[in-house]
């Protein structure tokens, strides 16, 4: 997938004074941090929106069906088999058909953040057909993955309990995928967790900004740190499918390929996004797009052989 724009007047400029592929990487990387610094400035102004945590829907009394307001459709409770009360009855049905419904989405966010950075990513997922999109916020106090992620499995289970489906798909952008990616890996999760799409998550670990090492989730995000180690562990039996995006140009990426998952137990789907940064994955609406078409995927991949996370690199998203 490439999403090209109009070159910019610079670019005839910047081939005359610099070596052709230098002068397109200084410009690609000019681009991208203009393009993270109005992100930023942004972000900022919407994340007080985000601060508290989002409203949960009320459960559906037992017996109803649950109302699609969007589409007009009725879909069953639980996995789309069961019975109801409602037009059932009045034309003496006993079932109804089962209507095949996507799972809920949910968002977690990186690290000093909250749900507002997924404002862009929200909206495009509604547009095109995701009815159930929760957005999780967790405490910025958190310092350890394992309790967040122990935390993101209680919220699992009651999404799943209040929604009627057994699974959810979960994007996370940076350390939220990797509180995610623990839940999935070490806590049972895959039982819960259909995609785990990341973006911008150090899974083999981050070197950027050594004097972050003060705090505690970020020696755990730090190459050979404990829950690193675990994360590499034998997997075997891990039913989720992953499929992680990395930028080229991700500055808190240290190296960049950290944000590629290498395990040869899982199921995965490595994306190179180039031209833009860190901030930029969760809002771009190529990204966006790349996800969607993710998590919308036909599940006919068979079980990964060792070496299949070599072939997944293929994938890129060009973003010029």
């Amino acid at each position: 997938m490439k999403v090209t724009r109009a070159v910019s007047p610079l670019l005839p400029l910047c081939q005359r004074l610099l070596p052709g592929r230098i002068a397109g990487l200084s410009l690609a990387l000019l681009k991208a941090t203009a393009l993270e610094i109005a992100i930023l400035a942004g972000h900022l102004l919407l994340y007080p929106t985000g601060i508290t945590p989002e409203r949960r829907p009320a459960p559906n009394p037992p017996g109803t069906p649950t109302d699609l307001a969007d589409t007009g459709t009725r879909t069953g409770t639980g996995t789309g088999t069961g019975t109801g009360t409602g037009t059932g009855k009045e034309r003496g049905d006993t079932t109804r058909l089962p209507t095949p419904t996507r799972p809920p989405v949910v968002l977690l966010h990186g690290f000093i953040d909250n749900r507002s950075v997924f404002v862009m990513l929200r909206r495009s997922l509604a547009q095109h057909g995701r009815q159930q999109i929760e957005s999780l916020n967790y405490s910025p106090l958190t310092c350890d993955i394992r309790t967040a992620a122990e935390l993101l499995g209680r919220h699992i289970e009651e999404i799943c309990e209040r929604t009627g489906h057994h699974e959810v798909d979960i994007v996370g952008h940076s350390l939220g995928g990797l509180i995610a990616r623990y839940y999935v890996q070490c806590l049972g999760g895959d039982v819960r967790v259909r995609t785990l799409v990341t973006l911008g998550t150090p899974h083999s670990g981050t070197r950027v900004v050594p004097l972050m090492n003060a705090h505690p989730i970020v020696r755990q995000m730090r190459p050979g740190s404990g829950v690193l180690d675990e994360l590499c562990q034998p997997a075997p039996h891990c039913r989720t499918r992953f499929v992680s995006f990395w930028s080229d140009l991700d500055q808190l990426m240290d190296p960049l390929e950290t944000a590629c998952i290498e395990h040869p137990d899982l199921l995965v789907q490595n994306v190179r996004v180039s031209g833009i940064g860190h901030l930029a994955l969760p809002v771009h609406p190529a990204v966006a797009a790349g996800i969607r078409q993710a998590l919308d995927a036909e599940e006919t991949e068979a079980r990964p052989a060792a070496n299949a996370n070599a072939a997944a690199h293929a994938d890129g998203l060009t973003v010029a």
